[in-house]
């Protein structure tokens, strides 16, 4: 996956940073910014653990309860896209992409209301950074 691929919902960045910097740059960030991380996730390392060989790829899996809670109390399937998650990968020409859901796409998969779109918004602009030089 590059970002050329066209994927519905799906917000693709390329990174100024390795894999590991990416995630790194945007845990500390939301940290700043008082987001949870709940989770992170080393795809590349799990694989390597198990004998198999892949390129570098992590996820970070972070919300604000006070925030996530009202989406899916209008919609409880929602609780599948959320908290969000955040990808990034090397691709075979050794550059680095993130990947995460597009808020507005969600908003829409689950029929939440328009009004609490921002509630996800709100980091779209810490993950640009955490990519940006």
């Amino acid at each position: 996956m590059s970002a050329a691929a066209d994927i519905p919902g799906l917000i693709q960045l390329p990174s100024h940073y390795s894999v590991v910097a990416t995630i790194d740059r945007l845990e500390a960030m939301l940290k700043q910014h008082g987001v949870l991380v709940f989770a992170r996730i080393d795809f590349s390392g799990d694989a390597s653990r198990a004998g198999l060989s892949m390129r570098p790829e992590q996820m970070l899996i972070f919300g604000n309860p006070k925030a996530g809670t009202p989406l899916m109390i209008a919609a409880p399937a929602a609780g599948l896209d959320l908290p969000i998650k955040v990808v990034a990968w090397e691709d075979a020409d050794s550059r680095v992409w993130v990947a995460y859901n597009d808020p507005q796409y969600v908003v829409r998969r689950f029929g939440i209301p328009a009004g609490l779109a921002a509630n996800l918004a709100g980091v779209v602009p810490i993950i640009e950074r955490a990519v940006a030089k």
